[in-house]
């Protein structure tokens, strides 16, 4: 399997799927044109380019065109590496008829079309010895397994600009990848329940 320390952005949740299978990394869905109207998906792709940068992965039509370049204009240019995968005309298995231009998708192209897209790209890495912030830390700081638990994770997760419904182990991807674990520590006693 294939890492990257970047946030992969992908359209829909069957290329994050597809995507899941050959990447070991944090991925996330715009699902399509959604991204416009959702601002706190927006501010995470945004924390992530200026913590880590993040990678888009669009399929290759006009619409995967257009949610690539939307997306550069709030992220800055040498935040994003662009993976492209090449235009090969088909149907996705799933899909009754081709799509609008007759063109496969992210979730359509082979896993071995995938890694060379992201091969060439340089987007990969080392996987690095492990995280910095684990379950056990979460729960030492009282952000899961403990009564109130919740009510400090959203207070976290509001400080950061994060939706407050992902899941606890979506909030431990993004921390591992965005902070370390004293600087978890310095924002937990920045805000109020830690006060």
């Amino acid at each position: 399997m294939l890492y990257t320390d970047k946030a992969i952005i992908v359209e829909g949740k069957y290329d994050k799927i597809k995507l899941s299978s050959v990447i070991d990394g944090v991925i996330i869905q715009t699902n399509g044109f959604e991204l416009y109207k959702n601002e706190e998906k927006r501010r995470m792709i945004k924390l992530f380019a200026d913590k880590a940068g993040i990678i888009i992965l669009t399929d290759s039509d006009s619409a995967g065109f257009q949610i690539r370049n939307y997306i550069k204009s709030f992220v800055c240019g040498d935040k994003i590496t662009n993976v492209y995968i090449p235009d090969i005309f088909g149907k996705e298995k799933r899909k009754d008829k081709p799509s609008k231009e007759g063109k496969l998708g992210v979730e359509g192209v082979s896993a071995e079309i995938l890694i060379k897209a992201f091969e060439s790209s340089g987007a990969l890495c080392e996987k690095t010895s492990g995280k910095n912030i684990t379950n056990l830390d979460l729960y030492e700081l009282g952000l899961v397994g403990i009564k109130g638990a919740h009510s400090k994770r959203k207070a976290l997760l509001k400080a950061l600009d994060l939706p407050e419904h992902i899941s606890s182990k979506a909030m431990l991807d993004i921390l591992n990848k965005c902070f370390s674990k004293d600087e978890l520590i310095n924002t937990l006693y920045e805000i109020s329940p830690y006060k």
